[in-house]
């Protein structure tokens, strides 16, 4: 399988793109003014304990109060290894790391799960925090919708191949290295380079690695630890204390693995600084990075640009002629499999699972493009035959096995529903790029103000050889001509620069929100 990452940078807005056969399989989009605060790192103050819920919110300098759940608080070191002996006695006294991890485990983050002991989580937190503490808290989960973030004390530190977890002393190896003979040797290696009372997640890019590069990069997550802890011992409350990386080092370091081909970047200081990146953490894959050259802007050089439209689509339609309907709720999402204009060769029931098919492909597909989470209801056409149900339902679990999200599927209902799960850390690319429909009161969904205003930008840039020299005027909805005038002038005053003439932005009442024209002026 081929793969390539693209990213598309700008001075007010960073996109990510996985590619893999030529099909968007991933999309990740950060903004200047608004950077995501997932894997941050806050000294906070407890403003709030909940008995009822088992819960406590914590002020760590945001809009909104974080969240953070009784079995998310850590506990002392030396009280979580003698409740993990305690569970975990293999009879002789000695402690059984295997029977640890399978019994214990929680699922709080990183590629395999942290063990917990279950004393630990059924204290009430009312014993474990009181308001006005001081607390250090890592976002587990970004503000989503109405939601306030989901934060834990269970701090985790991600490297190019090792994950930190200074927490708990526990070692865990990813699940999607599947050979047992180097999985084995990964856990022996960390289990004696690890310092004492601390546990390390090995990465999937690990695999195969010399020891001496894990050493190097144990060293390097505890002396970035050290740094943390040194700034909470003097830090204000509430107040940052480590900003994770932006999102092009992350998706170098995340994203970048053996399986990518290349790496195409068309900023040239961000070019150089994944260079700088690559050399130290991942020499071995800086020759396939490359600075994009072209004329045309990489996103519509690649078809990217296509896709993301596609993505904002409540209907996708099939190459068979049928189609799917996505429905994003606050509680669920909601996918509609239709028959549409495919009318099949044979019979009902071949059409029926002929469409069912197609859609399980498309639908895994749209699930990871737009990274929806949380739960997903999938209303397929109804089959009578249950070989066919079952086809549908292992389909899917097959289409889903490249997403790197933790999923749960159950089986297909005799309703021809399957109902399933997906991890949701932060809002969906839908989330990012719109905003509720003035228009309509909410009942659908416009793009917002700001893509609008970094479509115009991209559009000028596209035009760039034809408009240089030249004064243009931007005709736009007045809403979007007001955000040119305000916050986004200074990216206004930097495409001036490049084109080399004025800007001027004009509000046309009677055009749509999304609606603009550009054109050549004398004024």
């Amino acid at each position: 399988m081929s793969a390539e990452l693209i990213i598309n940078s700008g001075f007010f807005e960073t996109r990510v793109a996985l590619v893999e056969n030529g099909q968007v399989a991933e999309l990740y989009v950060e903004r200047s003014s608004d950077r995501g605060i997932g894997s941050n790192i806050y000294k906070g103050r407890v403003v709030r304990v909940l008995p009822g819920m088992q819960a406590a919110f914590v002020d760590i300098n945001l809009e909104k109060a974080a969240f953070l759940y009784v079995s998310d608080i850590y506990k002392p070191m030396e009280e979580v290894e003698q409740l993990l002996l305690n569970s975990c006695d293999n009879g002789n006294g000695e402690e059984t790391t295997a029977e640890a991890g399978e019994s214990l485990t929680q699922n709080l983050g990183g590629e395999e799960g942290m063990p917990v002991p279950r004393e630990y989580i059924e204290v009430p937190i009312e014993e474990k925090l009181q308001e006005g503490q001081e607390i250090l808290v890592q976002v587990a989960k970004e503000p989503i919708g109405h939601k306030g973030a989901r934060i834990t004390t269970h701090i985790t530190l991600p490297g190019r191949h090792l994950v930190l977890m200074p927490t708990m002393d526990h070692i865990g190896v990813s699940r999607r290295i599947e050979n047992e003979k180097e999985r084995k040797r990964l856990r022996e290696l960390m289990c004696a380079i690890k310092p004492p009372q601390c546990g390390f997640i090995v990465r999937t890019a690990a695999e195969g690695e010399e020891p001496e590069k894990l050493q190097a990069e144990v060293e390097f997550l505890m002396k970035l630890w050290t740094n943390i802890q040194r700034r909470a011992e003097h830090a204000a409350v509430p107040s940052l204390v480590y900003q994770e990386l932006d999102i092009t080092l992350r998706a170098v370091r995340d994203l970048f693995t053996k399986e990518v081909d290349r790496l195409v970047i068309d900023s040239e200081s961000e070019y150089h600084k994944v260079l700088s990146f690559t050399e130290t953490f991942m020499p071995a894959l800086q020759s396939e990075v490359e600075l994009y050259g072209g004329e045309e802007p990489i996103f519509d050089a690649y078809g990217i640009e296509m896709e993301i439209q596609r993505a904002l689509s409540k209907k996708i339609w099939l190459k068979s002629g049928g189609y799917i309907v996505i429905e994003l709720t606050e509680a669920l999402t909601a996918i509609d499999v239709n028959t549409g204009r495919y009318v099949g060769k044979r019979n009902l029931e071949e059409t029926i699972l002929k469409t069912n098919l197609e859609a399980v492909k498309e639908i895994a597909y749209q699930l990871r493009l737009r990274n929806i989470g949380g739960i997903i209801i999938i209303d397929f056409i109804d089959m009578e035959k249950e070989a066919n149900r079952e086809k549908v339902f292992n389909a899917l679990k097959d289409a889903m096995r490249r997403d790197k999200s933790k999923t749960n599927i159950l089986r297909m209902s005799e309703l021809g529903l399957i109902e399933m799960t997906r991890k949701r850390t932060k809002e969906s690319v839908g989330q990012v790029l719109c905003e509720p429909c003035f228009y309509c009161d909410g009942e659908g969904y416009l793009k917002s103000r700001q893509t609008v205003c970094y479509e115009i930008l991209r559009e000028l840039e596209r035009e760039r050889a034809e408009l240089f020299g030249q004064n243009v005027m931007v005709m736009a909805h007045p809403e979007v001509a007001a955000r040119f005038c305000d916050e986004e002038r200074g990216a206004l005053e930097k495409m001036e620069e490049r084109l080399h003439g004025r800007i001027l932005v004009k509000g046309e009442s009677d055009f749509h929100l999304e609606q603009y024209e550009i054109a050549p002026t004398e004024s």
